[in-house]
């Protein structure tokens, strides 16, 4: 999965070239998204060790790393984030540490940067060891990941020879971005089946990106189309389409989960 970095980075570097009014917000993501790498790097590296699941056991081995995203954010992230930062650097504990991060495993929540991006990594390689989530005991169902119980962070669409037009679509997780097949026509938040309460929008300028939003539940999810752009990469795609958060928030719809910039 170190490819699943890599090409993401590349990505925002080169959406941040594309979209200059987007570049600071993409640049900040690159950054972030090496010292991601770095972690994840140093995770599957370790000799002799594989994480056992129990994030308070397993924090002594890579907590330290840390410091690696915090390096990233105040070197261009935005002056709340830079600001929270240095506070971290300057007082936290180790203890204090543990507690933040344990303390988002049981029980997430989309507003807390730090720990989700502290620990996506982690996750990942959780997942991609052989591992598995303790201690998450979260709500489930077929519209959460099926191995930490993360909540979508977005959906995408790419060509299947056994999908049929109105087949499945896949599901990233927004904690440790595995992806899960989901029904096509159906709101990702609260399972709405019926075609009239379901509402979609994109723009010419964002054609692979859409808003998939429910007038039940009035939330909504951001879907990529790789069917229609094959080298987008989801993760980042959905973030460089800001301005449809944009007009769905204005429109009195509510995110499934923000991503890591908090849109």
């Amino acid at each position: 999965m170190k490819e699943l970095w890599e090409r993401a980075i590349r990505r925002a570097d080169e959406l941040a070239r594309q979209r200059p009014e987007a570049g600071e917000l993409l640049g900040f993501y690159s950054g972030l998204l090496g010292a991601q790498q770095l972690i994840y790097d140093y995770l599957r590296g370790k000799k002799g060790w594989l994480p056992t699941g129990e994030l308070a056991a397993d924090l002594p081995i890579f907590r330290d790393t840390m410091t690696t995203l915090l390096k990233a954010v105040e070197r261009s992230g935005p002056p709340a984030l830079v600001e929270q930062a240095r506070n971290v650097v300057s007082s936290a504990t180790a203890a204090d540490l543990d507690e933040m991060l344990v303390e988002y495993w049981r029980a997430p929540t989309d507003t807390d940067f730090f720990p989700k991006a502290f620990l996506q990594p982690y996750a990942r390689w959780l997942a991609d060891s052989g591992g598995r989530p303790e201690e998450r005991d979260l709500e489930g169902g077929p519209n959460h990941c099926p191995f930490c119980q993360g909540k979508p962070q977005l959906t995408f669409l790419e060509s299947k020879e056994s999908s049929s037009e109105g087949g499945v679509r896949d599901m990233l997780c927004s904690l440790c971005l595995s992806t899960w097949s989901y029904r096509r026509v159906v709101c990702a938040k609260c399972g709405e089946e019926d075609p009239a309460k379901l509402v979609y929008y994109h723009t010419a300028e964002y054609d692979h990106v859409r808003v998939d939003a429910c007038e039940s539940c009035r939330y909504y999810i951001k879907s990529v189309d790789l069917t229609r752009y094959g080298f987008a990469v989801p993760l980042v795609d959905e973030m460089a389409a800001a301005p449809l958060d944009l007009w769905t928030r204005e429109r009195g719809y509510t995110k499934i989960e923000l991503n890591l910039v908090g849109l």
